[in-house]
């Protein structure tokens, strides 16, 4: 990844893409903006809106501040969706927000219908999209997504586009030959091998064709595999990803980097949650899980090295379960036992309960990771935006490298990334 710190001015209007317009994650963040920018709320919970970092001479700047970010009042939200609904609808449906609050911006909501999704059954079994394209094959499908972008970005007046992935999760789907080179992947498409290509692929194929940066919300292999990076590179674009770091693993990247800091010792961790919106639907497939448990599990071992440090975590047992339950809706539960030990080996336990409500968390690492990724491509930026590992479950990397995990580590990557953008370096006190 190469930093040119001659940055384009974010100028005119950016459209952001999602991919999944009328789910719960995209309904709230869409309304999040609207309100905002009108005033009637704050953004809580977004980095770029409200986080700051210390300058070179000591100054605390707020991000937005140091970064031409763009501004919220020049996105314009469209995308794709299964279900016709517009955004107003779609989000009382959702029952994540309350209609008093989807009301402050009513009509706007009202004026976002989506276009017809690019989906695959076999995909999402628990799926049923009634407003699905009619393609002949993969690469069909690649070429209607390419127009609807080209269409909206005409019709809207904009001139940047990023795509955000933010549907549901696909089935488990290892890499294959078909994703090691772009050559492979194009000739899989034309080919309408179903089997190996995903709709998201096609999705993200279509974006970077149309020089769009890519946000993969979702655990789908999609962008993280070779043949996506090679056509990034080759297009001069930004991918990110993947999975919103949102709620039970992002207690996770704070907890065990605490246990590893320390040297406690650390025997068992077992989390489950239940989950009633339409995610946790997807997810009641054990094919979909199974595309998940691999992005949750991945944390801990990367965390703890156990490799390094074989009496401390040399035999960790990690149980990740998902449960299907739909009273509780959008507003997730998570429960973890942690099993540690300390001094002479002596045992102890920590439970986390969280109650949290997924969309709220998601939405403003949605927004952030659209601006940043925005960002990065009027910085010169291509490729697999590692820095932007903060806000992911699994983050994207190549085949040379471990992913980094560790919160706190991964933060000191976002300022890092964002001095080195405008010629400053860290304070000279550790950051």
């Amino acid at each position: 990844m190469i930093i040119n710190k001659s940055i384009k001015p974010a100028q005119g209007r950016l459209g952001v893409l999602v991919v999944g317009v009328g789910g719960a994650v995209s309904t709230t963040l869409i309304t999040g903006v609207l309100t905002i920018r009108k005033g009637f709320k704050k953004p809580v919970g977004s980095i770029t809106q409200m986080a700051t970092m210390r300058m070179q001479d000591g100054e605390e700047k707020r991000i937005k501040d140091i970064v031409p970010l763009a501004e919220l009042d020049d996105i314009v939200f469209g995308g794709w969706d299964l279900f016709p609904e517009n955004a107003y609808d779609a989000a009382l449906y959702a029952e994540v927000l309350k209609e008093k609050d989807l009301n402050l911006v009513k009509d706007e909501l009202q004026s976002i219908s989506p276009m017809t999704a690019a989906f695959d059954h076999n995909f999402a079994k628990r799926l049923n999209g009634t407003h699905v394209k009619q393609c002949a094959t993969r690469w069909d499908m690649v070429e209607q997504l390419r127009e609807d972008i080209r269409s909206f970005k005409v019709a809207n007046h904009c001139d940047r586009v990023v795509v955000l992935w933010a549907a549901s999760t696909e089935i488990y789907l290892p890499m294959s030959e078909e994703h090691m080179t772009l050559a492979a992947l194009e000739k899989a498409m034309k080919e309408n091998n179903t089997a190996v290509i995903a709709p998201s692929m096609c999705y993200a194929y279509a974006a970077i064709a149309e020089g769009a940066p890519f946000v993969m919300g979702a655990p789908n292999l999609c962008v993280d595999i070779p043949a996506m990076w090679e056509f990034a590179k080759q297009m001069n674009v930004p991918i990110a990803g993947k999975d919103f770091k949102s709620g039970q693993t992002l207690m996770k990247t704070v907890l065990a980097p605490m246990f590893k800091t320390r040297m406690l010792g650390v025997s068992g961790w077992f989390s489950t949650n239940i989950l009633g919106n339409r995610d946790g639907e997807v997810l009641d497939q054990p094919e979909n899980f199974k595309t998940k448990e691999v992005s949750k599990l991945s944390v801990i071992d990367n965390i703890l090295e156990p490799e390094k440090f074989p009496d401390l975590y040399g035999d960790v047992y990690h149980k990740v379960r998902i449960n299907y339950y739909p009273p509780r809706k959008d507003n997730k539960e998570a429960w973890d036992n942690i099993d540690i030990f300390g001094w002479m080996g002596y045992p102890m336990e920590i439970k986390v309960n969280f109650l949290c409500r997924d969309s709220i968390l998601a939405a403003p690492i949605a927004l952030d990771l659209v601006l940043f990724s925005d960002l990065a491509h009027r910085a010169g930026m291509c490729g697999i935006q590692t820095w932007l590992s903060f806000f992911c479950k699994s983050p994207m990397h190549d085949l040379e490298h471990q992913p980094v995990h560790d919160l706190f580590t991964q933060w000191r990557m976002v300022k890092e990334t964002i001095r080195n953008m405008v010629g400053e370096t860290a304070p000279s006190y550790l950051d």
